[in-house]
């Protein structure tokens, strides 16, 4: 980081060396928390959160800087009259790496590709330069958890086929196992949404889920918060606990332990079923940390409801999903020409199998 008066320039310490954070995860015992989750760091005297009047989002600015801002999901223009209480800064900030011109070009090549399918007001309309730089609220766990699977798995012993002509069909037979995978898991920096608002999915209303898909982020190059991180940038607030977000990181602590367990059950090759999954936490660390997406929104209006739709990017990696409106009517006429095709395609072959 620089000094923007006297250029100075310092490196902030690494969330685990803040916080002591160092010990293994194989150590973890109780849980352990960063202070973004239980009190307001001295540095945040002038962080504001606004709430914006258009969409309802919740958006951070620092006020040394601006006493104004663009909210980064609908582009509505705010200002301090529409502050809300703060919450929970965060421990840390992962900062951005990818320029605002290269997020534009991911973006621009994002929706070229698609383009064809496009709603024709979009395309008329698309404007990336709008792209907007928002650090997004995040939780990041590691957990020292103990793992118990039981359940069933097949081996198949024999494959013939019974029956003629349009009555023939397959029968596969298979020893049928009771089998079970007790074992330590250790795990790193779970990531987990802790906005209420962007972790509701609602694919009625719009696309937040496009965020997780432009991760992973690398965690640990984040350092100690400090407010000049959100210069020139606009962030979330966290408003979901640890106790709200905690079933979510369990099931993706049951996700990495059913892949781990994977690698030990390929001879069971006509699959494996897990009927009953224990997952115990034996310690857990938790950090608050704010990540940077470059994100571009665009509002489709569906009859009488509007459709949010975004096209995001790491801002570290420059990893880029989204979505986009498309013209309904040549994506189901072009889906009809294939269907037609793929048809005349099987009789054409069926055909020359009768002949032969």
């Amino acid at each position: 980081m620089i000094c923007q008066f006297c250029r100075y320039e310092w490196n902030e310490k690494t969330i685990d060396e803040k916080f002591g954070f160092e010990s293994a995860i194989s150590e973890l015992h109780g849980i352990h928390m960063g202070s973004g989750a239980t009190r307001i760091q001295e540095s945040t005297d002038d962080v504001l959160t606004l709430k914006c009047g258009a969409c309802g989002a919740d958006v951070v600015v620092n006020t040394n800087e601006a006493m104004s801002a663009r909210c980064h999901w609908c582009r509505n223009n705010l200002s301090v009259n529409q502050q809300v209480p703060n919450g929970a800064v965060p421990d840390g900030v992962l900062p951005f790496s990818l320029p605002k011109d290269k997020a534009i070009e991911n973006i621009r090549e994002f929706v070229t590709k698609r383009k064809f399918f496009a709603h024709p007001q979009f395309v008329k309309e698309f404007a990336p330069e709008e792209v907007v730089g928002v650090y997004m609220p995040y939780l990041t766990m590691d957990a020292n958890a103990e793992i118990e699977l039981n359940g069933t798995g097949e081996v198949q012993t024999r494959q013939y086929t019974r029956g003629s002509g349009d009555n023939k069909y397959t029968v596969y037979d298979a020893d049928v196992y009771q089998i079970g995978r007790k074992f330590d898991l250790y795990v790193d920096d779970i990531l987990i949404e802790s906005s209420q608002q962007r972790s509701n999915f609602d694919t009625d209303l719009n696309t937040n889920n496009v965020i997780n898909a432009i991760q992973p982020f690398d965690t640990k190059q984040a350092v100690s918060y400090n407010a000049n991180y959100l210069r020139g940038y606009t962030s979330e607030r966290r408003d979901l606990d640890v106790q709200a977000v905690e079933p979510k990181a369990n099931g993706q602590i049951l996700s990495v332990a059913r892949a781990r367990a994977g690698q030990t059950i390929r001879k069971y090759g006509r699959g494996v079923r897990w009927e009953k999954e224990q997952l115990v936490v034996h310690g857990s660390r938790w950090v608050a940390l704010y990540v940077p997406v470059w994100l571009y929104s665009y509002y489709e209006q569906r009859g009488d409801r509007a459709f949010t739709h975004y096209v995001a990017v790491n801002g570290r990696t420059g990893a880029t999903m989204g979505s986009v409106p498309v013209r309904k009517g040549r994506l189901i006429g072009v889906s009809t020409a294939i269907s037609i095709v793929g048809t005349i395609v099987s009789g054409v072959i069926a055909a020359a199998w009768l002949a032969f």
